[in-house]
């Protein structure tokens, strides 16, 4: 491609951004849909293309048959040796959901050389968030139902709990299943997850430039949580005006435009 005074360009000599994807609660990397391909459409013609790498966490997806860690360090941990085993060395971007938001908080906060910047999309964590805006009420109790649910009926209520395009996403469910059966999250494994997630505190920012996004319509985690993130931390902040807890699934492509 030529630059400016007719200097060429190489594609071999394109600098590669790895991204790092991850994800929440009980989900795994399929999770994601169609959402790492309009992120990449977004880096069309840019010389800095987007290599994205979304590892699960142990408990979850490919990983399903490891105990979840009872902590949030223990799963920044396994996901970089999942990075390192796969030859995928740092620095890296981070973007990540819910308590995979939490992950790229302490990620960043502990790993700061490795960390380029993070984007923080409908996270909440101790001290700045209220335990009721953390895990909305309601929530509570649909996440309770599920401990004990299967097959379309456990995720058509995910569903409806973290989209507010439930409606039209109906198609999704079948996939969603799929997912489960090959690869089923335990009981107890879900509820490490939500222990590690509710003991999890971060009273300082992380030495990396953040952003933090949120959708208006979430059902789960208050949006305010995310919004008082940023005021205290001084971070970038946009909000959806319609979307779910899922941002990227509702908006994928505003997400990536963001």
């Amino acid at each position: 491609q030529e630059i400016g005074h007719g200097r060429v360009v190489r594609l071999e000599d394109a600098v590669m951004t790895t991204w790092v994807f991850q994800r929440g609660l009980t989900r795994e990397a399929r999770h994601w849909g169609e959402f790492p391909a309009q992120f990449q459409a977004a880096f069309a013609g840019d010389l800095s293309a987007a290599d994205i790498v979304c590892p699960d966490l142990p408990g979850n997806g490919r990983l399903h048959a490891m105990a979840s860690p009872l902590s949030v360090e223990a799963m920044v941990e396994a996901c970089r040796a999942t990075l390192r085993q796969q030859g995928r060395p740092p620095p890296y971007h981070l973007l990540a959901l819910s308590l995979g938001g939490m992950v790229a908080l302490d990620w960043a906060a502990r790993h700061a050389e490795e960390c380029r910047a993070a984007v923080l999309i409908s996270t909440s964590l101790r001290p700045h968030c209220r335990l009721f805006e953390r895990l909305r009420p309601h929530a509570w109790s649909i996440l309770l139902r599920l401990l004990s649910a299967r097959g379309i009926v456990r995720e058509s209520a995910i569903l409806q709990l973290t989209s507010a395009r439930a409606a039209s996403l109906q198609p999704l469910l079948t996939d969603w299943a799929t997912y489960a059966r090959e690869c089923p999250v335990t009981r107890l494994g879900a509820l490490r997850q939500l222990l590690a997630a509710a003991r999890f505190s971060m009273p300082e920012r992380p030495a990396v430039p953040l952003l933090i996004l949120a959708g208006a319509a979430d059902r789960m985690v208050h949006p305010d949580c995310s919004r008082r993130l940023a005021q205290v931390w001084q971070a970038d902040f946009s909000l959806h005006p319609s979307a779910g807890h899922d941002v990227p699934l509702d908006a994928g492509d505003w997400v990536a435009r963001e």
